[in-house]
Order: structure tokens, then sequence, then C-alpha cells
């Protein structure tokens, strides 16, 4: 019996110890062993070294030192050398690429070789090869090269970026400042992040270290595959500070493909002009929550227009994928081939519609929003005051010709209107989703709404550059 007691006290003292051990073993390896991955991954991600013939001055600023700073004059020295001060120099960055194609195709960014008159991709194992651009595009920052190398590359292959999740695992390599093959873990902190860097913002965020000379390089999971491009990043130094953006492989695979074949994008269009679906056009949509892209202008004529798609409809999904936000949207459009089918569902007054459309050959030229046609009587509502087209006219706004609507000549400062940023001159096409032609549809659409229960009154306005878009007014 004595002897079972000291047992028993003895594990009871050795416990805390022995899982102590344990956890210092689990804390020693980190939270994902990646050292076999990055081994297997390094060999296909590349430098890039690009240079650029200038003339004049050198460009180089000198560094910000205080004034009889020590080290001044040894700055000035290095920075202003007279030998070439006013004749021709080189400029040269540095950047990373990653090979997709063992006969020497590698992918970086747009703007790691920009304006370079000479372009050398370098591999981990110090050989160098001078590359040709086979194409690139500026709107999702994409290029993609060719070098000849004397033996076959390792290559690497893309993923399903849409199987991301916040908080996976993923892996970043690159060249940050010229040191070479780097390797930083983290997670993806976000997705479909909109960066105003361009019209197909929707990029993965994450923590893993991304700096200067990682721009081109890959991200990828732990599978091995590309499932980024590491692109930009948010920072107020210039450094990481755990908010870096990659480009989506299904936005990169389909561009790169397209590079590869014609030498130049070939998107398809839509034929719409979109906005967000904000908060406080949800009841008036009828949606149980924000969601979607709601669709401004519908060109006349165009794929969106054939398909059946209307102006005040919220596209909530597109070709079977969910649009979450509305610049969603572009992105997936830029994704798929012209001439392709695509199954797109809308939400109209409440009710979902499962609709079909053949997208076009973007071509740069924009479709414009259907008029209607005049009629008389000025109003006052909302805190504002309504003309006709006509009236409007003889007042000194300038209307195109055939324009139908109310026209806002008057918005009061402590109005609904003026809380909504509408201007005089502002044409109002739509209430409610419903057509108006005069001033009185306008009084009689929003006394109906309000009947009905309605506090926020949708309308559908086009602004004195012609562009449309949905504003919700209270309608108290």
């Amino acid at each position: 019996m004595l002897l079972s007691l000291l047992c028993a006290v003895a594990l009871l003292l050795s416990a805390p110890n022995a899982w102590s051990q344990s956890e210092s073993t689990t804390r020693a390896q980190g939270p994902v062993p990646v050292a076999d991955l990055a081994e297997e991954l390094l060999g296909a991600v590349v430098n890039i070294s690009t240079s650029q013939r200038v003339s004049g001055r050198r460009s180089t600023p000198l560094p910000n030192l205080p004034e009889g700073s020590p080290f001044e004059e040894f700055f000035e020295d290095f920075f202003n050398d007279d030998s070439d001060r006013d004749g021709p120099s080189r400029e040269n960055s540095l950047g990373s690429g990653f090979v997709i194609d063992p006969e020497g195709i590698v992918v970086t960014n747009n703007h790691v070789i920009s304006g370079a008159d000479d372009i050398d991709v370098i591999m981990t194992d110090g050989r160098s090869f001078p590359a040709e651009v086979i194409g690139r595009d500026e709107a999702t920052d994409l290029a993609v090269l060719r070098i000849v190398p004397d033996t076959p590359l390792q290559a690497v292959s893309f993923g399903n970026s849409d199987d991301l999740r916040i908080g996976d695992w993923v892996l970043a390599i690159g060249n940050p400042f010229g040191l070479g093959g780097s390797v930083s873990l983290g997670i993806v902190s976000a997705m479909n992040r909109n960066i105003g860097a361009g019209p197909y913002d929707s990029f993965i965020q994450t923590d893993a270290a991304i700096n200067r000379g990682n721009s081109g390089g890959p991200l990828f999971d732990l599978n091995g595959s590309v499932i980024g491009v590491n692109t930009a990043i948010l920072s107020p130094n210039g450094r990481s500070v755990g908010v870096g953006f990659a480009i989506p492989a299904a936005t990169v695979e389909t561009i790169v493909t397209q590079l590869i074949d014609f030498g130049e994008t070939r998107r398809g269009l839509l034929g719409v002009n979109i906005q967000e679906v904000t908060p406080d056009l949800v009841e008036s949509l009828q949606l149980d929550r924000p969601r979607g892209a709601l669709v401004s202008v519908v060109n006349d004529g165009g794929p969106a227009d054939e398909a059946g798609i209307e102006r005040g409809d919220v596209i909530v999904r597109f070709n079977n994928r969910a649009i979450n936000v509305y610049s969603d949207l572009p992105a997936r459009v830029a994704q798929i081939a012209p001439g392709t089918e695509v199954p797109v569902e809308v939400i109209r007054r409440g009710e979902s519609l499962s609709l079909t459309v053949v997208l076009a050959l973007r071509d740069g030229e924009g479709g414009e929003a259907a008029v209607i046609e005049p009629g008389p009587e000025p109003v006052s509502l909302l805190g504002m005051e309504l003309s006709t087209v006509e009236e409007a006219y003889e007042l000194g706004f300038e209307m195109d010709e055939g324009a139908t609507g109310a026209v806002v000549t008057v918005v009061f400062s402590d109005g609904p209107a003026a809380a909504k940023d509408i201007q005089p001159g502002t044409l109002i096409l739509e209430v409610g989703q419903q057509v108006v032609e005069t001033p009185q549809d306008v009084v009689d659409r929003v006394d109906a709404l309000r009947e009905e229960g309605r506090s926020q009154i949708l309308m559908l306005v086009q602004d004195n550059e012609g562009q449309s878009q949905f504003v919700a007014l209270s309608a108290d």
C-alpha cells in the first residue's frame, strides 16, 4: 500500500515536467514545419534584375542628414560622383519571379520590369539568363518573360485560390532587398481585398513577410502550389508590417495563359456599370444583407442586355461563384474568355433569377444608359426642388439631347438629398426601381413607397458627368 502511494506521488510530481518538455518540443518546431517544402520550391523562384539607361544627373537622392553631420561630406562624395554627373547612367532594380515551364517561361509583376532596357533572370544556383518580354498587363500588374536555359528548369504550377480560407497557412518566397531566395511563413489574413490598385482589385491579404524585392514572387499553399503573386504591401515606412497583398492565382493563370497565347489580354465584357450595395440600400433592394454588385447601367445591346439583366438588379453569383462585394465582379469577368456562356444569378425586387450571359470582347468602349422622354411641373420633396428637363434647360442647366426624368434644380442644405451629396443638375431616372418621366412621377412614387412603410427611398440618379448610380434617401 505504501509502495503504491509513493508511486502515485512520483507520477504527479513528474507529470508537469513531462508536459512542459512536450510543450517545449512543440514550440521549438513552430506552428507548421515547412523546411522540406521550402527546399523543394526554392529552385523555381528566381531573382529578376533590370536596368534602364537614363541621361543627365544622377537621380539617387542624398539621404536626409542633419546639417553639419560628420557623415554629410562622405555621402555627398558617394552620391554625387562627378565622373558621370552630366553623362548617361543606368538605374538598376531587383524583383522576384517564378518558373511555370521548364523550357523557360517566367511570371512576375509588370512593375518589376516596366521601363527596363535589359532584364536578367537569375536562378538560385547563380546562373543568369537574359529575358525577353512575352507580354504584360498593366491592369492586373502581371508580366510573362521567356528565357533560354541550357538545361530544363524546375517549375511550379498554379493551385486553386478559390479554395483558400482565412487562416490557411501560406509561404512567400522572393528576393527582399536583393538578398536572394528568402522564405517567410504566415496565414491568409483576408480575401477579396480592394486596395485601389486598379479595376480588378481583389487581393489575397497575408501576414507572411513581404518587402521590397518580393514583388512578382509566388505565394504558395502548403501543397506547394502557387495560389498568388506577391504584389504590394501596406506600410507607413516601406517595410513589412504584416499587411501584404497577392494577386489570386485564379486571375494570374487566366492572364498568363492569354499573354502566352496572344501576347496580350483578351478579357470578357459583361456590359454593365455597377456600384456597391451599401447598408442603406438593403431595404429598398429587398436583400437580407449588403452583398453583390448593384447594376446602375446596362449598356444597350451589350451581353448583359441580351441576357435580360436589368438596371437595379443585384448580381449575387457569377459563373457559379458568389459575388460578396461589388469589386469581386470585374475580377470574375476578367478571368473568363470572350464568347463563353456564363451562368448569372441576380436578385430583382426580392426574387432570385437565373440567367445566362455570353461575354463579349472588351474593347474599352462603354455604352450609354438608355433614356426616356420629357414632361412638365416643378415640385419640392426630400430636400430638393425638381423641374422638367425643358424647364431646367431654360434655367441654364446643360442637359443632354433627349434626356428625360426629373432634374434637381435646388438642393436644401439640411435635407435628405444634401446628406447624399446630390447636386443641382442631377437627373432622377428611377424611383423605387420604376422609371420616372416627370417630377410628378417622382412625387407619386415616393408617396406610394411611404404608404408601403419604406424608410428609405431608392433612386437611380445621373450626375452632371453622365454617371449613373443608385442612392437611398431617407423618407422622413
